[in-house]
């Protein structure tokens, strides 16, 4: 398969008529430039008017809605010819199996996508879990970041996926954001830029190509999009320098993909209320008039409230073309949305041209994603090829990376063995970490706390529930008053596992001793242990701003302590949360 690199150049590619894109081939010869031209020629003028319509639109597949939702996704495959599929929920043996027969269905193969974030993960049970981005955006060698995206890029390949939406490059400027949060790399725009990068390098470098999201910006927002509209009320100053200046940065590098949200920003859209993702003055005046981009334009999924809520089905997707997206994604109307781009080109709101344009640019993608020459992928083994010890190793190394070290006062770090007390708070397991802390630690309850002999080194373990990205961050106040309780006269060690947000109204001031671990799972507090115990170096650093104390880029480096450890890497274990 061809292996794509994306250039910092607009490259201009002639065919029948002009059409831009922003990556090609590494290395790729003037030959297979022409051969590549060719094909995109030669298909586009193979296609009828309803076939070339259909190229534009992407709709959901979903393996554990029952018999009847793959039925209706097949007759949509082969009555509307469209474009595309992003894969949801859940099987992913039977997953592979369909798109087999769909792509051998299609006159044109479709292009495959995925919400994979944090890696198959997100969408399939049984692939491995890779960290959030915030997770991420505390890991100073962004290599590392790469390398995961490479990792993912490989997974995905294994499936047939050819598209990962992602990264985010929201700035999370909001700590109440209620659908953003720990999917954002963090609340200052260089870290978000190199972070992002990093993670578009793994996964186009392998052959995945990437979408940049949500454009213009979603990390300052109050409302969850996939049930209400935001708004987005900064004024074009503020939206240049912090929403818009990861979209530029990255467009800038060539990423393949912009995905628009559904956003209402009334400094970027005089009509009120006009989401960005069906907005002319955004979509086509801003993205890709002012800014230049010339990649790929998709819309967020169509089924979300947002939208849903306010357009009709068909009607939102002619309305998304109009603005200037190239693809609708999650479409819920293809044939009437046809019906009504078509009907808009007989008024002559819309150009042929301007059908050419998108289709082209959707085709030339499909060609040097390798798509020109699909081979089924083979569904056998699928779940252990997404779950084994290649990715465990990874993930925990990440994880190690990350761990942030806000504080240490008394320098009660590393263990070095010594008997220490373990008070675990909040409503998350917690056992694996103590399992991996060794033998010389002893267990309290909260209710316990009053045994514990004074001046004891004692580790508050906030285990949050992190089954899902959105789940609340705040501390109890009962968590909160057994905390103050034990600063009164112990040395503590707050060890926060779950988002750095937590910390944003506790008074660490009387605490010695302060660590971020960002999530609470078998991996995070299997690195965790190892840290602790002096066995890999702590570097990560806040990539939040959580309070006037805690600002982003905060964070204590601590060596370990054996001569033989290795400070980029944690020691692997196959230990179960209990």
């Amino acid at each position: 398969m061809k292996k794509l690199v994306y250039t910092s150049l607009f490259i201009l590619i002639c065919i029948s008529s002009k059409i831009t894109a922003q990556y090609q081939p590494k290395n790729i010869s003037k030959e297979d430039l022409k051969k590549a031209n060719q094909w995109v020629d030669k298909t586009y003028k193979s296609l009828s008017q309803d076939e070339k319509l259909g190229q534009l639109f992407i709709v959901a597949l979903y393996t554990n809605k029952g018999e009847n939702e793959i039925s209706n996704v097949r007759k949509i495959v082969e009555n509307d010819k469209i474009g595309g599929l992003i894969l949801m929920q859940d099987d992913a043996a039977r997953e592979i199996s369909l798109v087999n027969e769909f792509q051998q269905k299609s006159k044109i193969p479709l292009m495959i996508g995925m919400d994979a974030e944090w890696g198959l993960f997100q969408r399939i049970a049984t692939a491995y879990k890779f960290p959030w981005a915030m997770t991420l955006g505390a890991i100073q060698d962004k290599k590392l970041i790469e390398q995961m995206a490479a990792k993912i890029a490989e997974d995905c390949q294994r499936m047939g996926i050819n598209w990962d939406f992602a990264p985010v490059v929201d700035v999370n400027t909001n700590p109440d954001n209620p659908i953003i949060g720990n999917r954002s790399f963090g609340s200052e725009v260089n870290n978000v830029i190199t972070s992002a990068l990093a993670y578009s390098n793994g996964l186009q470098g392998n052959n995945i190509l990437a979408a940049i999201k949500h454009f213009p910006g979603h990390g300052d927002t109050n409302t969850d999009s996939h049930l209400d509209l935001p708004v987005v009320s900064h004024n074009s100053e503020r939206l240049n320098n912090i929403e818009l200046a990861p979209f530029k940065a990255l467009m800038d590098k060539g990423i393949g993909g912009v995905m628009v949200a559904h956003l209402y920003v009334p400094a970027l859209e005089s009509g009120k209320g006009i989401p960005a993702s069906v907005s002319k003055n955004i979509i086509t005046g801003l993205l890709k008039e002012k800014l230049g981009y010339k990649g790929l334009i998709i819309t967020d999924a169509l089924n979300m409230g947002a939208v849903a809520n306010k357009y009709n089905p068909g009607e939102l997707d002619a309305m998304a073309f109009k603005a200037g997206n190239d693809i609708m994604l999650f479409s819920q109307g293809v044939a009437s949305g046809k019906r009504l781009i078509q009907k808009a080109i007989d008024n002559g709101e819309i150009s042929q041209s301007r059908v050419e344009e998108s289709v082209k640019k959707i085709l030339l993608t499909k060609y040097f994603l390798g798509l020109d020459k699909y081979s089924p992928k083979n569904p056998e083994n699928i779940n252990s090829d997404l779950n084994n010890d290649s990715h465990k190793v990874l993930v925990q190394n990440l994880y190690s990376n990350a761990l942030t070290l806000l504080k240490d006062d008394k320098k009660l770090l590393p263990l070095n063995g010594k008997q220490v007390y373990y008070v675990p708070l909040e409503e998350a397991p917690y056992q694996t970490f103590v399992n991996q802390l060794g033998p010389n630690i002893i267990i309290k309850k909260a209710n316990e706390t009053i045994t514990i002999p004074a001046n004891s080194t004692v580790i508050v373990g906030l285990h949050k529930d992190n089954s899902t990205a959105y789940k609340p961050y705040k501390i109890s106040d009962t968590s909160k008053k057994v905390l103050a309780d034990l600063t009164k006269n112990q040395n503590i060690i707050l060890n926060v596992f779950g988002s750095a947000y937590a910390l944003k109204d506790i008074d660490i001031s009387k605490i010695s001793t302060v660590l971020v671990s960002y999530e609470n799972n078998d991996d995070s507090m299997t690195a965790t242990a190892g840290a602790l115990n002096g066995r890999t170096k702590i570097w990560g650093r806040l990539p939040v701003l959580v309070n006037d104390n805690l600002k982003a880029g905060m964070g204590i480096d601590l060596n370990p302590v054996t001569a033989s450890a290795n400070v980029n890497s944690t020691v692997f274990t196959t230990s179960k949360q209990q």
